[in-house]
């Protein structure tokens, strides 16, 4: 009689985890735990992505539907820290509606800080687990950083809402390349140098600023010295790098994103490895308002916008698997032909797709970085 009571409360205590699980996602966040499995010998290429948003999940769906990143039994992993905004529950649905089993997750619950983001801490030993058993990463786009990590006052029209989600991925790249924040911390990337990270957007801000560099924290007012949104609209397209029309026409649903050319280096890996010319002007997918400002320990200058104002793409002297981009080319309806959009009032629907292939080598220059970083990572893999 004492045993089956003992064994109806075991049931009882279990079922109320069971429970306690699903109605907290933080505690259902904290099991997965994908990387604490051993490696199988036969795994194929495995690529972790930080912040694993439904949107960013649906990007990486679309490019492998596209054939874009075709990578035969891929697995990506998406890691995020506990005390992210994200509790991530729209990208757990995401996944099993639509059965992508090639999807995991890791979540991160060490303890880290501002103070503690530029040196060995309690997340260093999830940063050189990635390192050994995946083969490559990306940092997507996102929120602004906190000006304070880079040791500025922070402008009026900068907008934190996700600290921890900067401490975690700012304090990984620091563990990767190492920075001028500590010169004798070593860089986990000297075990695996040719290792490939593909820093978007924020992704491409954080790879400088973990390195210690800064941050032009607006573009309009600190870069072109424009204070009204009519000012800023005449300064043409090419001078955009958000839509500005969509700050005077809220409801008429117009993109947020704006498409502009860059200016290409002869010397970086977009003209080398890629395989574009300087005489190129390629189209991207840009939604930013912060720029970089002093670069980083270790990275040289690629790109920029036509005017040579903003760095568009960056890429490491020492690590030649890395490149960090300002723009867009993971958004999923790069591939998509309906039009749905317009820039400002009065312009006839259109497709991101149809803006791209309306200037040559946009296209090809969007995809071709998929395929290159893709190759890097089966190359990565079968090292």
């Amino acid at each position: 009689m004492q045993s089956r009571t003992i064994l109806n409360c075991l049931k009882r205590m279990i079922a109320g985890i069971f429970c306690l699980a699903l109605s907290h996602p933080l505690t259902a966040q904290a099991l997965e735990r994908f990387l604490d499995q051993p490696r199988p010998a036969s795994a194929g290429v495995r690529l972790v992505v930080f912040n694993p948003t439904a949107f960013n999940i649906r990007g990486l769906a679309a490019l492998r539907d596209n054939g874009i990143l075709d990578i035969p039994g891929l697995t990506v992993i998406g890691v995020f820290h506990t005390k992210q905004k994200d509790d991530f529950e729209d990208s757990r649905k995401l996944v099993r509606e639509k059965r992508l089993d090639w999807f995991k997750f890791h979540a991160v619950s060490g303890e880290i800080s501002e103070s503690t983001i530029f040196k060995k801490n309690a997340c260093t030993p999830e940063f050189e687990t990635i390192l050994k058993n995946t083969d490559g990463v990306i940092f997507f786009g996102g929120p602004d950083i906190p000006s304070s990590i880079f040791h500025r006052k922070t402008n009026f029209l900068v907008e934190i809402t996700d600290p921890f989600r900067h401490y975690l991925e700012l304090s990984a790249i620091f563990h990767f390349f190492g920075g001028t924040q500590d010169i004798h911390s070593p860089a986990l990337l000297d075990s695996r140098p040719a290792f490939p990270v593909l820093g978007i957007c924020l992704g491409f801000q954080s790879l400088n600023v973990g390195t210690g560099g800064t941050l032009v924290q607006d573009i309009w007012s600190d870069i072109y010295r424009k204070s009204y949104v009519e000012d800023a609209i005449a300064l043409g397209p090419e001078q955009w790098h958000n839509n500005p029309y969509q700050r005077l026409f809220p409801r008429d649903n117009l993109m947020g994103y704006n498409f502009h050319t860059l200016k290409l280096s002869g010397k970086g890996k977009l003209a080398k490895d890629l395989g574009f010319k300087t005489t190129d002007h390629p189209k991207v997918l840009s939604s930013h308002h912060q720029a970089l400002g002093l670069l980083g320990k270790g990275w040289t200058t690629i790109a920029t916008s036509r005017d040579g104002k903003v760095i568009e793409a960056i890429e490491h002297k020492k690590f030649p698997n890395v490149l960090g981009i300002q723009f867009h080319p993971e958004h999923p309806m790069l591939w998509d032909t309906e039009p749905r959009f317009r820039q400002k009032p009065g312009d006839p629907l259109t497709s991101y797709n149809a803006i791209l292939a309306g200037t040559p080598a946009s296209l090809e220059f969007n995809k071709a970085i998929w395929k290159w970083f893709g190759g890097k990572l089966k190359e990565s893999q079968a090292r």
